[in-house]
């Protein structure tokens, strides 16, 4: 920032002749700054933070610069990343902070051994090649209320999802059978899980079998062999249920699903993704084949 520009910052709180005196400019030579149109890089910073604050009031607040860079980048500005970080800065403008999580996984004593077929390897050349499932909890007034989504690894979609007031077995399976019919039955597909009693419960392999889905487990009480999971819940605590109090379960059901389905598989920006949304990068896919 020039001694102008810092003079004409603070006029409201100090003199302007002070401020010249203790900056050692004249005064004359401030109106005179004044009277200068902004240039050419200026009134391009304008419009930019313009653009910037759009971004990011679309984004819901939660686009830090990376991600922000990218999305004004779709939009067709010509613009580094550390100037969309400066212009955030200018406005006070913020991404969502990560926060650690909580790991609540009960391994049923008498369970089945279930092999780890995905071998932490997180990537699928199709859909419906490699799911992923886990389970969550979400403070309300009313108690909690439990979550369990199913991912496609391929683009990050949730392609199933249920929630209760309970984290039973058939939470688990009402997602995975919302999954099983939204992708149309599909077939030499592995379903990859922690070694919650619900997965490993008769209900859910004996279904898993019927439907010759591949169950798959990483090991004991290891999160990062289930990490694509635990990521989109460390998104979806960090960037919709922390910034809200529900007083009922219904409100946090209202707001998780619109979360889901409409900002998070529709237009939320995915780094894995080349910076776009799973419904996009899924669309390309359709385009390709």
């Amino acid at each position: 920032m020039s001694r102008f520009a810092f003079i004409h910052a603070q006029r409201t709180d100090y003199p302007i002749r002070v401020l010249c005196d203790v900056l050692d400019v004249s005064r004359s030579g401030y109106y005179a700054w004044r009277r200068r149109p902004p240039s050419a890089r200026a009134q391009e910073d304008a419009r930019l933070l313009a653009a910037v604050r759009q971004a990011h009031h679309d984004s819901r607040g939660t686009y830090g610069s990376p991600r922000l860079h990218r999305a004004l980048v779709r939009l067709g500005y010509r613009c580094g990343r550390h100037r969309v970080a400066r212009l955030m800065r200018q406005a006070g403008l913020r991404g969502i902070p990560h926060r650690k999580s909580v790991r609540t996984t009960r391994r049923a004593a008498d369970a089945t051994a279930i092999p780890d077929r995905l071998a932490r390897d997180f990537t699928a050349q199709a859909p419906n090649e490699k799911w992923v499932s886990d389970i969550t909890y979400i403070p309300t007034g009313e108690g909690w209320l439990y979550l369990a989504t199913v991912l496609d690894l391929y683009s990050r979609r949730v392609v199933g999802w249920a929630m209760a007031t309970h984290m039973r077995a058939e939470l688990v399976l009402e997602a995975l059978q919302m999954a099983y019919a939204r992708r149309g039955a599909p077939q030499n597909l592995i379903y990859h899980s922690d070694h919650g009693s619900q997965y490993t419960s008769a209900m859910v392999q004996t279904w898993l079998t019927e439907h010759q889905i591949q169950a798959s487990m990483g090991s004991v009480g290891d999160c990062f062999d289930n990490a694509v999971a635990e990521s989109f819940y460390a998104i979806l605590k960090r960037e919709c249920v922390h910034r809200q109090t529900y007083a009922t379960r219904r409100e946090a059901r209202t707001h998780i699903f619109e979360f889901i389905e409409v900002f998070y598989n529709r237009q939320r920006l995915h780094s894995t993704l080349d910076y776009q949304s799973p419904a996009e990068f899924e669309q390309a896919h359709r385009t390709l084949n």
